[in-house]
């Protein structure tokens, strides 16, 4: 079987490459396991300097895997919670990493893909990278990855997006503050290798002070946050086996409009 993360370190960098390129580098448990023990062991590593994460092939990640998303959409409500806390353990993991972390956005992010985005310290993309947070469209909420959007892009763009689902392309993520830069596909490497030549230069234990001085000032801790993780994965387990949860996902994996839509 193939590995869903690849790793490869250059120099003092530990890139992590989403490897499921056929499926748009989409969440299943396995990719959401082994992203969450690769971060783990580059946060521990004294010879990483920073960590560089990306997607294979076209896409940066489409977010849930169908099948993963039929799984669940049959899944009990504990099951569906016990789903979501692992999804939240990685993006918590990502997001408290005690290196520098880049996300190299070089397709398509939707739902966990932007949660991942979001995550990082520094995030380039491709400026054809399209972005979304589609949930309310299944009946369901990006619950989980919230409260990294949020810190991310700030309360008043997240409730436009968290309410419309609407697709947003690169020069919009930028201008919210999802993407730091966005750039041609051509430029891409040489945007992320001028960051991590940048980042270089400054002292490690400085930088890794410098990110949670950061994060503490605006009030986000890790105790916090894991409470926080807990309560939203109550949330989306309640939101996934409602009857509208469920008519959503179902009208999702049969390819139909669900029975709420007013669309002509």
């Amino acid at each position: 079987m193939t590995a869903s993360i690849q790793i490869a370190d250059h120099a003092s960098i530990r890139y992590l490459t989403l490897n499921r390129p056929q499926l748009h580098n989409a969440f299943d448990d396995g990719l959401i396991a082994e992203l969450t023990a690769a971060l783990e062991d580059a946060g521990k590593d004294a010879a990483v300097r920073a960590v560089v994460l990306t997607g294979a092939g076209a896409s940066f990640s489409a977010g849930a895997d169908l099948n993963w998303m039929r799984d669940m959409a049959k899944a009990s409500e504990v099951q569906n919670r016990e789903d979501s806390l692992r999804l939240a353990k990685l993006m918590r993991t990502l997001q408290f990493l005690p290196k520098p972390t880049v996300a190299r956005v070089n397709g398509a992010a939707y739902g966990g893909g932007v949660g991942l985005v979001a995550c990082c310290d520094i995030a380039i993309g491709v400026d054809t990278a399209k972005f979304g947070l589609t949930e309310v469209k299944l009946g369901l909420v990006p619950a989980v990855i919230s409260p990294y959007v949020i810190a991310a892009i700030g309360l008043r763009q997240a409730r436009r997006l968290f309410l419309t689902g609407e697709l947003f392309d690169a020069a919009t993520a930028q201008r919210i503050g999802l993407l730091h830069q966005s750039v041609p596909a051509e430029g891409l490497d040489d945007a992320v290798n001028a960051v991590l030549n940048g980042l270089a230069k400054a002292g490690p234990l400085a930088q890794a002070e410098a990110k949670q001085l950061a994060l503490r000032v605006a009030g986000i801790h890790p105790a916090t946050a894991e409470q926080v993780d807990r309560e939203n994965a109550e949330l989306i387990a309640r939101l996934r086996v409602s009857a509208e949860g469920q008519e959503g996902l179902g009208a999702f994996l049969d390819k139909r409009a669900p029975a709420w839509s007013t669309q002509s």
